[in-house]
């Protein structure tokens, strides 16, 4: 008795089934004269099969992969079609009704078209190469470049062939993948098919798999430049605003997550516009839940740097919207409305003065009181340095004691340069009465230590300048003279061999010092070695140098020709 064989499984039964197909079929083609343009296509696309075919059976692991079981049973229903098509249009079959006859065989074409294409993409992939094509296990940190760029191959391969369980797989993977390791996006931008993946985001498709479709959008898109880039030439942005009009809350919050981190590219706020994004994200501050309008704004912030924007911004009534979120919104909402109402308001006089008739000013001020966390603190003060350049609103700003010492403290707390920049930068820019400089006085030392700092650009200038305005009051002058450490940090920064900082800024104080001519002022400024670090300076023409030079020297001629006149 022969020895039991075993019999082949399923998908390699259907392959060989397939290729004594083909061997048939290729030859009767030859001889079929009816319809010869269209049988002359369907024969190369049945060569491409052929050849496609062979290559699968050379793979090594071919039979492992998962697509196969689904792709070559369709393959082979789509040949014996064509087989059938084939012995139509020969002989007396070929009476059959010319107009259906031609649409058969268009459809056999566009069926063999679609067939090859998964063929060829699920080669091109080269999963069937590797062992591991039934179940592969996620990469982790410690996985290889290599071994991470075919798990994302396979991915793709799935959703681009694989049914709807085997999508809902594949973006359930790459959305852990995404979360576990943000890096592994550069990868999946790169040897991923965008195109493909954004595709699923198009409202016709299966639900389920568009939710998942999105999340993945929006990890990519948060991961860097590269991945941002992708996704968007690949037109996702058109979808994701469709999706936000008309998607559950969690979905909505995701694909307006993913708007906000596509606009952050300016090459890409433009195409708000273009796909009428506008008034969608002004809706969805509107009526959406605190996180998706905190995205939303945040979109509008980042599209308001365009100046065609701006005008729709004001036309689709985003001024009161915005003004809203100041006072309903969640911290990240309050900071990024106050960041959009400062590059309006600093951009547009008309939108400025929407934002005033709006009271955008009192409830910006009101905001800066109660806010305790300091990034929204720093968006509600430059967007109330943005109307400082309104008479009437630096006026109002200049005129109120309690906003006046709140910028006053923030200075003296010292825990975050960047608000002590933009709180001094007020501070220089306002119209302060001497009462209310006096009331501040306390903060003199620190800013005469802001004007040590090095970063951000600018702080040095703007301690100054402030400093400057406090010191036109005689009684401050005094004060600051008397603090020993302030008196030696200033003469240090004149020192010529002190290089870090630019002179400047101290000469510009010591000659606001010395504008009231105190000779007690005097005195400890010359004590302090001020008097030899301003000659050399004089010798190396540093600006206004000369002239607080002149101040303190000339005070002590004064003061010496008095006393022997009285003498």
């Amino acid at each position: 008795m022969p020895p039991a064989t075993v019999p082949p499984p399923p998908t390699a039964e259907t392959l060989h089934q397939i290729s004594l197909l083909l061997a048939d079929l290729l030859p009767s083609t030859l001889s079929v004269t009816s319809f010869a343009a269209r049988w002359q296509v369907l024969r190369s696309k049945l060569g491409a099969v052929q050849t496609l075919t062979a290559e699968i059976n050379d793979s090594p692991h071919w039979s492992d992969n998962p697509l196969l079981p689904t792709l070559l049973p369709a393959l082979l229903s789509t040949l014996r079609r064509t087989d059938i098509l084939c012995h139509h249009c020969c002989g007396e079959a070929a009476g059959r009704g010319k107009l259906l006859m031609q649409s058969d065989l268009d459809m056999a074409t566009g069926w063999l078209s679609k067939q090859i294409n998964d063929l060829e993409l699920l080669l091109r992939s080269g999963v069937l190469h590797h062992s591991t094509a039934i179940v592969l296990s996620r990469p982790n940190s410690a996985s290889s470049k290599e071994e991470l760029t075919f798990f994302v191959r396979d991915l793709f391969a799935r959703l681009q062939i694989g049914g709807l369980e085997f999508k809902l797989k594949a973006l359930d993977s790459l959305i852990q993948l995404l979360i576990e390791d943000s890096k592994s996006a550069m990868i999946v931008a790169r040897e991923g098919d965008m195109r493909c993946l954004t595709s699923l985001l198009d409202s016709s498709g299966d639900e389920s798999v568009r939710e998942l479709a999105v999340h993945a959008v929006s990890l990519l898109v948060a991961a860097g430049d590269f991945p941002r880039k992708c996704v968007f030439e690949e037109g996702a942005l058109g979808p994701l605003l469709r999706i936000i009009e008309c998607s559950s809350v969690q979905v909505k919050e995701r694909a307006a997550m993913a708007v906000e981190f596509i606009t952050a590219d300016h090459d890409n706020a433009w195409a708000i516009s273009a796909y009428g994004g506008v008034p969608v994200l002004i809706e969805l501050c509107k009526s959406g839940s605190l996180i998706a309008q905190s995205y939303a704004v945040g979109a509008i912030r980042n599209v308001s740097v365009v100046e065609d924007i701006r005008a729709a911004l004001a036309e689709e009534g985003a001024v009161p919207v915005l003004i809203d979120l100041l006072v309903s919104g969640n911290a990240s909402a309050q900071g990024k409305s106050a960041n959009c109402i400062s590059v309006l308001a600093s951009t547009s006089d008309k939108i400025r003065n929407l934002l005033l008739q709006e009271k955008g000013l009192q409830k910006l001020v009101q905001l800066f009181y109660e806010c305790p966390v300091a990034e929204t603190v720093e968006h509600v003060l430059r967007a109330i340095y943005s109307f400082s350049d309104d008479e009437m609103s630096n006026r109002i700003l200049s005129e109120s004691t309690m906003f006046i010492v709140q910028l006053a403290d923030l200075i003296k707390l010292g825990k975050n340069i960047r608000l002590q920049h933009i709180a001094a930068s007020l501070l220089a820019k306002l119209s302060i009465s001497d009462r209310n400089k006096i009331v501040i006085a306390g903060c003199m030392g620190s800013l005469v230590r802001l004007m040590e700092a090095v970063k951000p650009d600018g702080v040095q200038e703007v301690a100054a300048k402030a400093l400057t305005s406090l010191l036109s009051v005689k009684p401050n002058r005094k004060e600051l003279v008397r603090d020993e450490k302030s008196l030696m940090r200033l003469a240090q920064m004149l020192d010529p061999r002190f290089e870090v900082l630019s002179k400047k800024s101290p000469v510009s104080v010591v000659a606001a010092i010395m504008a009231g001519g105190s000779h007690g002022c005097r005195k400890r400024l010359v004590a302090a070695g001020v008097h030899g670090h301003l000659q050399r300076l004089v010798e190396m023409d540093v600006v206004g140098a000369k002239k607080a030079l002149q101040r303190l020297s000339g005070n002590r001629l004064t003061s010496l020709f008095s006393r022997t006149w009285r003498d």
